[in-house]
């Protein structure tokens, strides 16, 4: 039986585990699992190869989407152009790297924001904000990091509570931390609220709960939202069809 499976710091709530347990059952394949490895550290990446002679493919998700690149043989394009990797395929003895949140995010958003953006907000500045930098680089969209602390390239929140103009003349926000996540559902980016307007969309990357309190707040000033569930079953298949290539 060939063994898949999610490696990350806390797991279980993951949506991974589920999702494939649910395809198998769907599409009759009867060969396959789907497990989750908590690892304290990424370097507990190597045991758990040794001790796992069916695994045949890996999802990576926080914090380690960056981390397990230097254990890695070899980085498909996908990883090298987004820097982070959230798929390795096990090959013989070496291990493969890929980058498919790169597609289910930029198949996702191009499928839903309708009208023409022109600059973006990426909240955040981990492995998973890199892909969505790395597809609206593609898409022809101009963006900034926004984050808590300082950094070279980097609003702040702070920068745009004192100027909200910053939010409110960008076209497309997205969400790419953790805040707002089940079960901490009652939290989210510092933003000046009332800054968000009609026409305006907001993607979150963040799908449990289905809307969270930053969606609901930039709804209520009349922009469109959309959380990051259908990004995540693209990303899946995805995932799936680089571990059967």
């Amino acid at each position: 039986m060939r063994q898949f499976g999610l490696i990350g710091k806390t797991l279980k709530h993951s949506f991974s585990k589920k999702y494939f347990e649910e395809k198998f059952s769907r599409e009759k394949i009867t060969d396959c699992r789907y497990d989750l490895f908590e690892l304290d550290t990424i370097e507990d990446l190597e045991a758990l190869i040794h001790a796992s002679p069916a695994l045949a493919g890996l999802n990576v998700t926080i914090p380690y989407k960056k981390e397990v690149m230097r254990f890695l043989d070899r980085l498909d394009h996908s990883a090298e152009k987004v820097g982070a990797v959230n798929v390795v395929k096990k090959e013989g003895d070496r291990l493969a790297g890929y980058n498919s949140d790169y597609y289910g995010f930029r198949s996702s958003l191009s499928s839903w924001m309708t009208s023409g953006a022109r600059h973006a907000l990426i909240l955040g500045t981990g492995g998973s904000s890199r892909a969505v930098q790395v597809a609206l680089d593609d898409l022809g969209l101009s963006y900034q990091h926004v984050s808590r602390s300082a950094k070279k390239g980097c609003l702040t929140y702070e920068d745009i509570r004192v100027r909200p103009d910053l939010l409110h003349q960008v076209d497309l926000v997205v969400n790419t931390t953790p805040l707002g996540m089940y079960p901490e559902v009652d939290k989210w980016p510092d933003l000046p609220f009332e800054a968000f307007r009609k026409g305006q969309y907001v993607f979150d990357l963040i799908y449990n709960p289905e809307e969270t309190r930053l969606m609901a707040m930039a709804k209520a000033q009349g922009a469109s939202a959309k959380n990051g569930l259908e990004m995540l079953v693209l990303q899946a298949e995805k995932s799936w069809e680089i571990w059967n290539s």
